[in-house]
């Protein structure tokens, strides 16, 4: 399957799905006023201003839409039609683009995707706003009628939804954390990087897989499977971002250069498994670079190199294929057909082995 070909497909879909609960302009007659119509007047302008300006700024500049994709695959491969479920394929979508605008702010980040962060073109008001407003809007879907859900269903999605935003947060938390130097920040291992991940990253993943399977009428061991294989692939995307941070000059390009994530002081695996295999003086050179959020290439190919030195690029890709090829061992049996198990095989493999 050329995945590449597949998601280039399905993003026009995607998108058209997300103006119908998130409009580029709002009318009267829009989603939202539809299930929440106002008691006094609709503000049109100052909501597009607001609201769906900065939304769409975000979500225009592209993004591989994997997530929804991912959705879309399952549903498929458990015997839904996908045109029929596109519209719950957006919900870790939006949110996810919500995330980046939240984070922006966190990180005080510069560049998203190779423009200036959302915060920095509309202001922290309107972008705090915002983000949190693409957590929830795209739950318009689940509260209309056009997609029709038994109680049982429309019960198990928002327990999904609510358990991974609380899972979303925590792993934000523990990001920050280790990243301003607080709690063990310097003593973390790669179980607390893996779960750090699993919490943040692979969160709208499973969100996605677990929506689908549950939509699709799955079997609860069944769906928990798919929700760990797509955990799977959501850390070891996340591992993909860290090595291109250091490694893909065009990827980095669009995040401010190459190292940003040591301006940043992240604790990523590829920091944890050095600080834990390299001699002292590396290792307190490296603390010393990371504590210094520091801009300056120099220093940041300074600590690249000391990762380098270490081989921790090379064991992060292949924790990444690991952890991967694990989960889907388990969950590979339970699936129905050769063509579906081909598919999210193939899926898997391209978002983990990805230049960009």
């Amino acid at each position: 399957m050329n995945i590449e070909k597949f998601l280039e497909e399905a993003t026009p879909l995607i998108n058209r799905a997300i103006e119908k609960y998130v409009p580029r302009k709002f009318a009267m007659n829009s989603m939202l006023f539809q299930v929440t119509p106002p008691a006094y007047s609709y503000n049109l302008e100052t909501i597009d201003k607001a609201i769906a300006d900065p939304i769409w700024d975000i979500l225009d500049r592209g993004g591989k839409r994997w997530r929804p994709a991912l959705f879309l695959l399952i549903c498929e491969a458990l015997g839904k039609k996908e045109n029929y479920c596109t519209g719950l394929a957006i919900i870790p979508e939006v949110i996810h683009n919500g995330t980046l605008v939240i984070d922006d702010i966190e990180d005080t980040s510069e560049l998203r995707r190779g423009k200036p962060c959302t915060y920095k073109l509309y202001g922290l008001d309107i972008s705090v706003n915002v983000g949190n407003a693409m957590y929830y809007m795209p739950l318009l879907v689940l509260m209309t009628k056009e997609v029709k859900l038994s109680a049982e269903v429309l019960c198990g999605i928002y327990e999904i939804y609510v358990q991974e935003m609380i899972n979303l947060s925590m792993g934000q938390a523990m990001d920050i954390a280790w990243h301003r130097g607080l709690a063990n920040a310097n003593n973390i291992n790669e179980n607390d990087y893996l779960q750090m991940c699993a919490y943040k990253t692979g969160t709208l993943a499973r969100m996605a897989a677990k929506m689908a399977a549950v939509f699709s009428g799955a079997e609860k061991m069944l769906v928990d499977k798919l929700g760990r294989f797509a955990e799977s692939i959501g850390v070891a995307f996340q591992m993909q971002d860290d090595v291109l941070d250091l490694t893909g000059q065009e990827f980095a390009k669009n995040k401010g250069g190459v190292g940003q994530d040591i301006t940043e002081g992240k604790r990523t695996l590829m920091v944890i498994y050095t600080l834990e295999n390299a001699k002292e003086a590396d290792k307190n050179r490296l603390l010393e670079i990371l504590n210094m959020h520091t801009s300056d290439q120099k220093l940041r190919n300074e600590a690249i190199a000391i990762m380098q030195k270490y081989r921790a690029i090379e064991h992060t890709i292949q924790t990444a294929e690991k952890i991967v090829v694990d989960s889907w061992n388990e969950v590979k049996r339970l699936l129905p057909t050769p063509e579906a198990k081909e598919k999210l095989k193939a899926f898997s493999e391209f978002l983990i082995k990805r230049n960009m």
